[in-house]
């Protein structure tokens, strides 16, 4: 299915100018043609998220625009990124920027932020399983 799901995405994609629908399937293709996780090409996805969060006004795009400029770049380069999404009015308290700062911050060595950041997600979280996966985050990185 994912090799018939690509065949499609590459045929429909030079035929006109690429909405967000197919730009994010572009993404999602990315992450299905690799093999494992390591094999994955960040580079590419970057700069699909880069198109896409030009053409969509979403701060949720930004935020994982972020996340995948992290990967190739380091968590510095992630949080740049991420700025710009916390800063967008839309995402007034909401959990996935503490979220992702956190993981971006541990990732840098800042434990101490990281640990608040994971609790502030968790406190925001209206979802059971995340909340218990971002202080079990937070308690790990406590006990280290």
């Amino acid at each position: 299915m994912i090799e018939e799901g690509i065949a499609l995405l590459t045929a429909a994609l030079p035929s006109r100018r690429p909405g967000p629908y197919q730009l994010q399937a572009a993404i999602a293709a990315v992450h299905a043609e690799a093999e494992r996780f390591e094999d994955t090409d960040w580079a590419q996805i970057v700069a699909l998220y880069q198109v896409l969060d030009r053409l969509a006004d979403n701060p949720v795009i930004t935020l994982n625009r972020a996340v995948a400029v992290a990967m190739p770049s380091g968590p510095a380069a992630g949080l740049a990124v991420l700025e710009r999404a916390a800063g967008d009015r839309r995402m007034t308290d909401n959990h996935r920027i503490h979220a992702v700062r956190g993981h971006l911050l541990e990732q840098a060595g800042e434990t101490e932020s990281a640990i608040t950041e994971y609790r502030t997600a968790a406190r925001l979280t209206t979802s059971r399983p995340e909340r218990h996966y971002l202080l079990t985050r937070a308690t790990r990185l406590t006990r280290a």
